[in-house]
């Protein structure tokens, strides 16, 4: 339940390389400076992933922000103390992990021109934003978490069940990349917002020829995310999602 005199608040729980830099800028259109990541702060990788900077923000901006975008977990309104209406999209986690790769491949730093299967090693990455991402991020709790979605956690059949379970009942409404634009509609049509139109995109990276047996040992890593997502097309496919939405107010 909503307190009296509380905002309706959303929450875009942003999973990176699933077009949700293209939704952000979509959001922008209808919310405005409503919007967190603030006009100032837009493009900081603090204000995007680290959930204490988020924090000190809504604490000073609490009266103005009414949408949150940014990459951290589902538990997020439990530690702001505010209900967060909460929508995500999901992505085949092969492909996510390897657009993810090629964006960090193309990027000027460290990771600069290294090949994906040497980027893939790399601890940082591998378990701070690839391995299971989408399952911790739907999972991850209050008390577990010591570095915002990036927290490392133990997986099993428990944790896979429990990421399902949130994913319908905690979720307002979720989509998937591959179908982008019939999220959007649906979006828009779920909370009359005015997103624009499928001309917005952003943080695209061009695939690349990669081995099967790469392919193969990224699935097999994440194979709870692999679960996650194919248990989410196949809800979405079969029009299996429950009837009602979830309530926030």
């Amino acid at each position: 339940m909503r307190p009296e005199g509380e905002p309706q608040r959303y929450f875009f729980m942003h999973i990176p390389k699933t077009a949700g830099s293209s939704l952000f800028r979509r959001l922008i259109r209808h919310h405005g400076d409503a919007l967190y990541p603030l006009a100032g702060d837009r493009g900081s990788v603090d204000a995007a992933i680290n959930v204490d900077f988020m924090e000190t923000r809504f604490r000073s901006f609490r009266d103005q922000i009414r949408v949150i975008v940014g990459h951290f977990p589902l538990c997020l309104g439990e530690r702001l103390g505010v209900p967060l209406t909460t929508f995500t999209v999901l992505r085949d986690p092969v492909e996510r992990t390897l657009s993810f790769l090629r964006k960090r491949q193309l990027q000027v730093g460290p990771y600069h021109g290294r090949s994906l299967e040497d980027l893939y090693e790399d601890p940082y990455l591998l378990h701070g934003l690839i391995h299971n991402y989408m399952v911790r991020a739907l999972t991850l709790t209050v008390d577990e978490m010591r570095d915002g979605v990036r927290t490392m956690v133990p997986y099993d059949e428990a944790r896979l069940e429990q990421a399902k379970h949130n994913l319908v009942h905690r979720l307002e409404i979720f989509g998937l990349q591959e179908d982008f634009d019939d999220f959007c509609e649906r979006l828009a049509a779920r909370f009359g917002w005015d997103l624009g139109d499928s001309e917005i995109v952003a943080n695209r990276t061009a695939p690349v020829e990669t081995s099967s047996e790469f392919r193969a040992r990224i699935a097999y890593d994440s194979a709870f995310d692999v679960a996650l997502y194919n248990y989410a097309r196949d809800l979405l496919t079969c029009g299996s999602l429950r009837a009602s939405p979830v309530s926030s107010t």
